[in-house]
């Protein structure tokens, strides 16, 4: 690696930044003490400009290079918050806060951004500027799209900006790309079914809502089975199917499921939209039922600007020695698309090794991703506007 051996003097004390925050996890856009953490960090560097409160509870740094004629803006960014998970991994650093969890490798993303922040500060071997970007509330808050209508492209003068994930199951030191739609567009649906509640040993005399919503959740699935060109890909799940009443002998009056739509294509996503709020609306009134459809866009799909793609790829064989694995798109959401509609960039997987699964409670970021992940950010900035 280019700058392995700097990392290698680095890893202990990013390991021990990374154990710290895992030991503190922080939801959503509370990451206050995270947040005090990394700006403190970003001071002690030497940063050229610390903000904080960007996107609520984002801190933003700008390091200059040693020369500006470039021109260049380079963003790199890392998140910050943690899952509503109890923590099952055992370790010694383990969450101190009962039913929240680093289940996501957010601490590792955002210590690994760190450590490069510190050595881009040490050397500014670079002409141009890096802009450090710590977003909270990625699992499920959008706070990418909070710190993007925050201004804070156009503030930092970012012209190109980049992520980063840790991939469990891909071994430590490689990593992984594609090119265009990446992660998934993510929306949400609630579907309210209201029939005639009664007796069980009477249902004639009702209008069975757990069977109209089961036929529901069923005709859904045609959706992606009759409803999608067969080369695209759309995920349709019904996550969960509630009553109002937990009684044996009781057909409940209402009932509500809810669930979640994942789609690469805006036109495949249009379609699943209107087919599904069609099909729960026309299902019910099959069985003189009515439903109600409360249809939510969440996160767009993730897309990876081809240029900025390749060059990430080439940063990624300069550090590791190998061209980054090309995977098939993932039916994940990920906020850093807000970031990447507002500019060209892009996103890369770097290996975890064999470890849980994200968002499980065994789940734990390995740290000898460190060095890997903090060279590739470090070699973005210092490839993208090389010093004179």
């Amino acid at each position: 690696m280019p700058i392995k051996n700097r990392f290698g003097e680095l890893h202990a004390e990013i390991t021990e930044w990374r154990r710290d925050i895992h030991a503190h996890p922080e939801l959503l856009y509370d990451t206050h003490r995270t947040s005090a953490l990394v700006e403190e960090k970003l001071r002690e560097f030497g940063c050229d400009e610390v903000a904080t409160g960007i996107g609520r509870t984002g801190v933003v740094a700008v390091i200059k290079g040693k020369s500006n004629t470039s021109g260049k803006v380079i963003g790199l960014r890392a998140d910050m918050d943690a899952l509503p998970i109890f923590e099952a991994t055992g370790v010694d650093y383990a969450s101190k806060e009962d039913g929240k969890m680093h289940a996501c490798g957010h601490d590792g993303h955002t210590a690994m951004l760190l450590g490069a922040a510190k050595y881009l500060a040490e050397t500014r071997n670079f002409d141009g500027t890096a802009v450090v970007i710590f977003q909270p509330a990625e699992e499920g808050g959008a706070g990418g799209k909070e710190m993007v209508d925050d201004g804070m492209m156009e503030r930092f003068g970012i012209q190109e900006v980049y992520g980063m994930h840790n991939m469990p199951g891909l071994p430590i030191g490689h990593f992984a790309i594609r090119s265009g739609a990446f992660f998934a567009a993510t929306d949400e649906f609630e579907i309210h079914v209201e029939g005639l509640g009664g007796h069980a040993a009477k249902p004639h005399d009702c209008i069975d809502t757990t069977l109209v919503g089961s036929h529901i959740v069923v005709a859904l699935q045609s959706i992606a089975s009759r409803n999608t060109d067969p080369l695209q890909a759309v995920v349709v799940s019904t996550c969960t199917f509630r009553t109002e009443s937990e009684a044996h002998n009781v057909i409940p009056q209402h009932v509500i499921l809810r669930g979640t739509v994942r789609s690469h294509d805006k036109d495949v996503r249009d379609m699943a939209e209107k087919n599904l709020k069609r099909i729960a609306t026309s299902t019910a009134e099959a069985f003189g039922a009515t439903a109600q459809v409360d249809f939510k866009r969440g996160y767009p799909v993730m897309v990876n600007s081809v240029e900025q793609t390749e060059f990430a790829s080439d940063v990624a064989e300069k550090v590791t020695g190998a061209r980054p694995m090309d995977v098939p798109p993932i039916m994940g959401g990920e906020d850093f698309a807000y970031m990447l509609e507002a500019r060209p960039g892009a996103y890369i997987l770097v290996g975890n090794g064999d470890t849980a699964m994200v968002h499980h409670p065994e789940y734990n970021f390995d740290d000898a991703a460190i060095p890997t992940g903090s060279s590739w950010w470090a070699e973005i900035i210092e490839s993208r506007m090389p010093a004179l």
